[in-house]
């Protein structure tokens, strides 16, 4: 049996950007800045974002939901994840840090939350700082759930009904 076609098109903070087409479908080209695997069987598989401007963090809340067996597409920034959204029809949760430089997890959550055609997606705040305005804010503003860092795999446990429920 031949294994699935795969190619990665971009690399967190690493290699040149490429650009690859899979199965008539074109990709475009991504900077440094995010990494997307995509597997010809796996294109219609429910996708998370992982949001965060750490590239420590990223990794952690990515390689947490990969053992989980999500597909994972992680960002470095809440403009890149607006712009990677259109690209991806997949998504189905949206995990993103709070404090982020240009756009935070909150200008993040409102974006998503007033489009009507990603508004039904769930969208998880994170942040290392446990302020309980921010959290009811957030919350308010129709976060799902809001998770201190240091992310666990409970965390991810924990919500991973809602976003099978969505799918």
């Amino acid at each position: 049996m031949e294994a699935p076609k795969q190619e990665v098109i971009g690399r967190i903070d690493g290699a040149a950007e490429r650009s690859a087409a899979v199965e008539d479908r074109k990709v475009t080209p991504m900077k440094e800045t995010a990494v997307v695997v995509v597997a010809a069987e796996e294109e219609m598989e429910p996708c998370v974002m992982a949001v965060d401007d750490s590239s420590v963090d990223r990794a952690v809340i990515t390689a947490i939901l990969r053992r989980s067996k999500y597909r994972v597409t992680a960002v470095d920034s809440g403009k890149r994840a607006l712009e990677m959204l259109d690209a991806e029809p997949n998504v189905r949760m949206i995990i993103t840090d709070y404090s982020m430089p240009e756009m935070t997890g909150y200008d993040l959550l409102k974006k998503v939350k007033e489009s009507s055609e990603l508004k039904q997606i769930p969208v998880i705040i994170m942040s290392s700082e446990n302020v309980p305005t921010r959290i009811n804010r957030c919350l308010e503003e129709g976060a799902e759930d809001f998770l201190l860092k240091p992310v666990r795999p409970s965390d991810i446990s924990r919500i991973s009904s809602r976003m099978l429920q969505s799918t």
